[in-house]
């Protein structure tokens, strides 16, 4: 990976973690995962290695877990370089069918990556979520929503934000 490539997942990393950070801090119920857009907008524009990919996925999910409010903050090491490596087949396998690629692989990447989360957190902490909700069924009743609102709104902004961000990197290229 080029040092221009690095900086550039460095600069989307970092935005979405401190709008991860500042959204968490409003105490809404649903805190979208800005992180995950923005990893995947850094993979879709940058076309790294899918090791290098992973390697996006890990950081992602040490950021994620250092500022996460969830249940089983962790649960987010896994997840994210999960999410990482479905953007990279996703995307490497749609990126010229449409127009829309950026926001299908991204709205796939964060159920993968929701969904991992809630596996993970259901297995590590299934005595504390029977705590908070009367049954496992209940947890997942509110989790599915969550995940595909989260979902939908990290498609949205990778697509708003694709196609500003690739003509300023093609500008950088010529």
């Amino acid at each position: 990976m080029k040092s221009r490539d690095i900086a550039i997942v460095g600069i989307l990393l970092a935005v979405g973690a401190i709008l991860r950070y500042f959204l968490a801090m409003l105490h809404t119920p649903l805190t979208p995962n800005m992180i995950i857009a923005f990893y995947c907008l850094a993979i879709i524009l940058i076309s790294p290695k899918i090791y290098e990919a992973i390697g996006i996925g890990i950081v992602a999910g040490i950021l994620s877990m250092l500022i996460s409010g969830s249940i089983f903050p962790p649960a987010n090491l896994i997840s994210e370089p999960i999410g990482a490596l479905v953007c990279f087949v996703v995307y490497a396998a749609i990126k010229n069918r449409s127009k829309i690629s950026p926001s299908v692989a991204t709205f796939i990447t964060t159920l993968a990556s929701g969904f991992t989360f809630a596996a993970i957190a259901i297995i590590a902490v299934a005595p504390q979520i029977i705590t908070k909700y009367a049954t496992m069924g209940g947890f997942i009743l509110v989790f599915v929503p969550i995940v595909v609102i989260t979902a939908i709104f990290n498609a949205v902004i990778v697509q708003l934000l694709y196609i500003p961000s690739s003509r300023v990197l093609m500008r950088g290229q010529e």
